[in-house]
């Protein structure tokens, strides 16, 4: 029976002093599943010399590929330019830094061999700074929310694929990608399975918070109308509410003489509902720009070098 080849996907961002453990470690434990794998690097514009070092690498090993964007265009859509030049049946997809430990793809593989198109690796004890679990565990629960999944924190864009997943992923075209939104969006047998999260081996993530709220928000417009939904509900309330509050003034005025007056709390009420409006019509304007973002159908990436041909 020929053995099913096996692809490394994995974006590259300020690893040069990481790269070449990394190689080492997956080399031997891809090769107690099988000889037959490849390990595609994608350089995203890093701006240390991560190519310098993928370029080394793959000089030694030709079973590296490295590919070289031609500047930072973001981790998903460097993933997104690892799977258009993977060729195996099964592949994997890894962050760079370690924290995703290449010797848990020996489990991953195995329990894919059960018959599930989706195996990813779930992170019970996440080694990350308690600010970013939390931010995490926020961000998941507010997403699950507005799109009705139910997308787990813990797991991430570790784990291993099948080719038919893969083929299924790469036909959607959204600018504003999550890897692991999308391998959710197309389905297939999918199981979670636990692995052991490291510690970044060397540096520091080059996600700080404001990307990480801009990246927040461009999953949520991307994947879910919701909001304006809200939007509506909210103002039908605040509409609800004005008119009571009108009918109420009418009955005091009667009843009780009593004639609302009052500068303070008309300035308040005035510049509240602005603000209501003013933010409901900005919101409008962020799903106008997503589309316009996607209507012009430029390309998620552009590459300016790769080791192969």
């Amino acid at each position: 029976m020929k053995e099913a080849k096996i692809s490394i996907v994995t974006p590259v961002y300020n690893a040069a002093m990481i790269l070449p453990e990394l190689h080492a470690r997956l080399f031997r434990s891809l090769s107690q599943i099988t000889d037959n794998f490849e390990i595609i690097m994608v350089n995203d514009a890093s701006p240390q010399n991560d190519w310098e070092v993928i370029k080394s690498i793959a000089n030694k090993d030709d079973r590296v590929k490295g590919i070289n964007l031609s500047k930072n265009f973001g981790q998903h859509a460097a993933i997104s330019a690892g799977l258009e030049y993977c060729t195996g049946e099964w592949i994997v997809v890894m962050d760079c830094d370690l924290q995703d430990q290449p010797e848990e793809i020996i489990k991953l593989y195995q329990k894919s061999q059960e018959g599930f198109h989706v195996v990813v690796g779930k992170r019970m004890r996440r080694k990350d700074f308690f600010l970013v679990k939390l931010f995490s565990k926020l961000f998941y629960n507010l997403f699950n929310y507005l799109t009705e999944q139910n997308l787990d924190n813990r797991v991430a864009n570790f784990g291993i694929y099948s080719r038919k997943v893969i083929d299924n992923v790469k036909r959607y075209k959204e600018k504003d990608r999550s890897f692991g939104l999308l391998v959710a969006l197309v389905g297939f047998s999918r199981v979670e399975i636990e692995v052991v999260h490291a510690k970044r081996a060397k540096g520091a993530s080059s996600y700080n918070f404001r990307k990480k709220i801009n990246l927040a928000m461009d999953h949520i417009l991307s994947h879910s109308n919701k909001p304006l939904k809200l939007a509506v509900k909210i103002g039908f309330l605040f509409t609800t509410g004005s008119i009571i509050y009108g009918f109420w003034l009418i009955i005091a005025y009667f009843v009780y003489s009593n004639v609302a007056n009052g500068w303070t709390s008309l300035m308040v009420s005035l510049f509240f509902l602005t603000g209501l409006i003013i933010a409901v019509v900005g919101m409008v304007g962020l799903y106008v720009g997503k589309i316009y973002d996607e209507v012009k159908e430029r390309p998620l990436y552009n590459i300016a070098e790769t080791t192969f041909d």
